[in-house]
């Protein structure tokens, strides 16, 4: 579950090494002290979930109809009701334990992460697994995993709302010294803090850094730390009832009701017809559990559990399950380009001197390196010292490869300027040796930073067209400056005074799978929009590598100057975005969803948590993106890859294509139950159907349903096809008219079968037989008709799905121990079948099959819909 970071073995902290605690002790500490989170009152124990099922109608259906038989003297039909109810409720409690085990699972796998430091080695973990004593690194946008007792910060400030209610972030500085629980190898900190705030040495847990980064030692996790003495629930997420769940509802609602008035009016007729108010009462129940359709919510349960552990799979993590119904609705998906078009492997491959920008430069050729040793030392003193973003990194990693130190333990970050609105370049001032005027360091996006410079005409537009020409080449570039500053720095970064050292153009190639992953989107109608901060060249680049249009290119400063309806009109009408902020995400979101489009969304930072919860799909990346944002987000790609949101797409189609065949073929086989259910009281015959053969058959029935569809591949034309409306029922009218047809059909083949033997002097028990057998084939038989809304039976049947032939192969074993073995027989008033009956049998579900696959492709294109 954990994953290496970039680091040394030995990871610094302010210079020092820390080794931190052992795998070992760290299992140890686990085991002692458990996971860190909080009881989770949605985590539903066995004990509960059986309680639920009992609670369900069918269950209190079979049970009330095993006392009847016990009250007539019959031991054995209550007996096998008794243990058909207990079947059913293992077989329930079955899949719903499963369910629960899939979303702990994802659970752990979607829980906030930490960073920590393991055997020596930086680590990134799930939050729960953090124990008292690792030593934990927390940056800007992550959620504190647990009470930590600083040791080390820079700039760092976080937001106590949570537990305070103070709305003003509380800045923090380490302690002198850390606490003596986590036996790991420190020292005090060197590196200089930024006085002033509330100067705490120490972070809560659950709260969220908003500024700067530090590290501390564990002090308490779970119900031990502070939000866990209070009470207070930590990222308890309880959306209401989706769109299929409150469909769902409705329909089972509104059948019960008219399955439970049948009843009724059965238990009347039978009795006061027949005079027999007990058989009454009994061919009332089986009618009531032959038409309530139970399974519904159920498979809906399956479906959407499962479909997020395929989605799993694919790397890619379900937050919500209103997503996996969402994806097959998309009709924009908004990208980001570095780590999800692109491998977010960053190298430099080419530098310019600011004294020539007009000619490039190896960064590893044949040349003079002090010609570039300046610009890439500045380049490494702008950067993070532990780095995690690719282009630090690549600083990095040149540094070494050209011998540049970094920064040794003498020296002092004096001062930190962030990313701002306007000024998307990072600022830091260090110092080496307290005799001497600090350094400053900046790189960031050119235009940024020649204003920081305050570059003439002449230069700026020297510089610019030098930009324009390594874009064109598919480079992102940044521009890095230099200069020296006083010991005390100013508040403003404007009042350095500054000068232009270079360009760096860095090199991020295209994921090998996006070109074809988009023309995957285009084909199935999902139109794709990249949206970067980087220069408009190389946006223009990447998209064309990637066979995106490149026209029209709107940039986040044209989207500032336009009034709010031009805004909306210009973003409905681009097809590119660069130069972005993370605030214009939101309006371009509101604007497609303005224009009635389903809205995809990827975005990684704190500040793009707006966008992704606006989005229709908020799709959070998990190997760079944030806390905040996976909180943010729907979906999250473990990944960061673009080919994964492709995949999802796929995937969410195939749920929903496999949810809405199970559905209509719960609809199909309830027909010709109930009707052979009421048919002996309409054409005064012996009763067909009692509570014992539905116990058996909804037996049957669930399992198809919620393993056999479920595991369905895609049909062939899944990503061929427009997405489908947002506001299309589960049951269109269509697939209702379809499954009640494909039901009528089954009622009569098996009914003709029923009142032929009957009318040809066959005994009611051998004709109950030939009738029970024929509906298990030709319910086999709608599962085979229903597996794919456009493929033949032929390629229906040999679609891999070993499933079903496993759960076919089950219920003919147990068919045939009805038929042959006596007692078993006799249980379901069974007389033995001669070999023509079942030769019959056979032929008239195949006939049954064929006849609907003659029919099938006048509805295909209507349920595809």
């Amino acid at each position: 579950m954990s994953s290496p970071m970039p680091s040394d073995a030995n990871t610094p902290i302010a210079g020092i090494p820390v080794y931190g605690l052992t795998a070992t002790e760290a299992a140890r500490r686990l085991a002692a002290n458990g996971y860190n989170e909080l009881p989770r009152p949605d985590r539903r124990p066995l004990l509960r979930i059986l309680l639920d099922i009992l609670a369900e109608p069918m269950f209190a259906l079979l049970m009330v109809s095993a006392l009847i038989y016990l009250l007539l003297g019959d031991l054995r039909e209550g007996l096998m009701l008794l243990a058909f109810a207990t079947a059913s409720v293992g077989i329930a409690a079955a899949q719903e334990s499963r369910s629960e085990r899939v979303l702990d699972a994802l659970r752990t796998l979607t829980s906030p992460r930490a960073q920590v430091v393991r055997d020596g080695m930086r680590l990134r973990i799930p939050g729960r697994e953090v124990v008292p004593g690792d030593v934990v690194f927390i940056e800007e946008g992550d959620r504190v995993p647990a009470d930590i007792h600083l040791i080390s910060a820079q700039d760092l400030e976080i937001d106590e709302s949570l537990l305070t209610g103070e709305s003003l972030p509380v800045r923090k500085r380490p302690a002198s010294t850390a606490p003596d629980t986590a036996n790991t190898t420190t020292q005090a900190p060197t590196e200089a803090v930024t006085p002033g705030g509330d100067d705490l040495p120490v972070a809560f847990s659950g709260t969220l850094v908003v500024r700067g980064r530090g590290c501390g030692t564990t002090t308490a996790t779970g119900r031990h730390s502070e939000i866990g003495k209070i009470g207070a629930a930590l990222g308890g997420i309880h959306p209401e009832p989706t769109r299929l769940n409150r469909q769902t509802r409705r329909l089972v609602r509104g059948v019960a009701v008219a399955g439970l008035t049948v009843s009724l009016l059965v238990m009347a007729l039978y009795g006061l017809v027949r005079g027999d108010w007990l058989q009454g009462i009994l061919a009332g129940l089986a009618v009531a559990m032959s038409m309530i359709p139970e399974e519904f919510p159920l498979v809906l349960t399956v479906f959407m559990v499962m479909g997020a552990w395929r989605l799993s799979r694919a790397r890619v993590l379900t937050r919500r399950a209103a997503a996996i119904e969402a994806l097959g609705a998309a009709t924009v998906l908004c990208t980001d380009k570095t780590g999800t078009l692109t491998q977010n492997r960053m190298a430099i491959t080419e530098v310019r001197d600011a004294a020539d920008l007009a000619r490039g430069l190896d960064p590893r050729g044949d040349h003079p390196p002090d010609l570039i040793r300046t610009l890439i030392r500045h380049g490494i003193l702008a950067s993070a010292q532990t780095p995690a973003d690719p282009m630090d990194r690549a600083f990095h990693t040149l540094g070494r490869e050209l011998d540049l130190p970094p920064p040794g333990p003498s020296w002092t970050l004096m001062k930190e300027y962030g990313l701002e609105p306007g000024v998307p370049a990072i600022t830091q001032v260090w110092q080496a040796d307290p005799e001497t005027n600090a350094i400053v360091a900046i790189k960031g996006a050119p235009e940024a930073v020649a204003a920081l410079c305050r570059l003439d005409g002449p230069t700026r537009a020297a510089m610019l067209s030098a930009v324009d020409g390594m874009a064109r080449n598919g480079m992102r570039v940044l521009a890095v400056a230099g200069g020296e500053a006083p010991n005390s720095p100013p508040v403003d970064r404007r009042e350095y005074s500054c000068r232009l050292l270079g360009l760096v153009g860095f090199s991020d190639p295209l994921r090998a799978e996006v070109p074809a992953a988009v023309r995957d989107c285009l084909s199935a109608g999902v139109r794709v929009v990249m949206i970067t901060g980087d220069y408009p060249e190389t946006a223009r680049a990447i998209a064309a590598q990637a066979g995106l249009p490149t026209d029209p290119l709107v940039t986040g400063a044209d989207l500032d100057r336009l009034p709010p309806a031009e805004q909306a009109a210009r973003i409905r009408a681009a097809a590119l975005f660069a130069r972005t902020q993370p605030a214009h995400k939101l309006a371009i979101v509101k604007a497609l969803q303005g224009d009635g489009q389903i809205v995809g969304m990827t975005g990684d930072g704190v500040n793009d948590a707006p966008s992704l919860k606006a989005a229709d799909i908020g799709i959070a990346m998990g190997g760079r993106g944030t806390d905040v944002a996976r909180e943010a987000a729907s979906l999250v790609l473990l990944d960061d890859d673009f080919g994964s949101i492709v995949q999802t797409i796929r995937l969410g189609r195939r749920i929903y294509d496999n949810l809405r065949k199970a559905m209509g073929y719960i609809v199909a086989i309830h027909v010709p139950i109930a009707g052979l259910a009421l048919l002996p009281l309409v054409l005064d015959l012996p009763l067909l159907l009692s509570p014992v053969h539905i116990a058996f058959l909804e037996m049957v029935i669930d399992p198809v349903c919620s393993i056999v569809f479920e595991a369905e591949r895609s049909e062939a034309d899944s990503m061929r096809r427009p997405p489908r409306s947002p506001n299309s029922p589960l049951f269109s009218r269509a697939l209702l008219m379809w499954s009640l047809l494909q039901g009528t059909v089954a009622f009569g083949t098996v009914a003709l079968l029923f009142v032929g033997a009957l009318k040809g002097g066959v005994p009611t028990e051998e004709a109950r037989a030939l009738a029970f057998v024929a509906l298990v084939l030709v319910n086999f038989g709608l599962v085979l008709v229903n597996r794919s809304f456009s493929a033949s039976l032929l390629r229906a049947v040999t679609r891999p799905n070993p499933t079903l032939w496993a759960v076919a192969g089950v219920m003919g074993a147990v068919l045939a121990v009805t038929l042959a073995w006596p007692p078993a027989a006799a249980l379901f008033a069974f007389a033995p079948l001669p070999a023509h009956d079942l030769t019959i049998t056979l032929g008239a579900a195949a006939a049954m099959v064929l006849a609907l696959e003659a029919i099938k492709p006048l509805w295909t294109k209507q349920l595809r819909l």
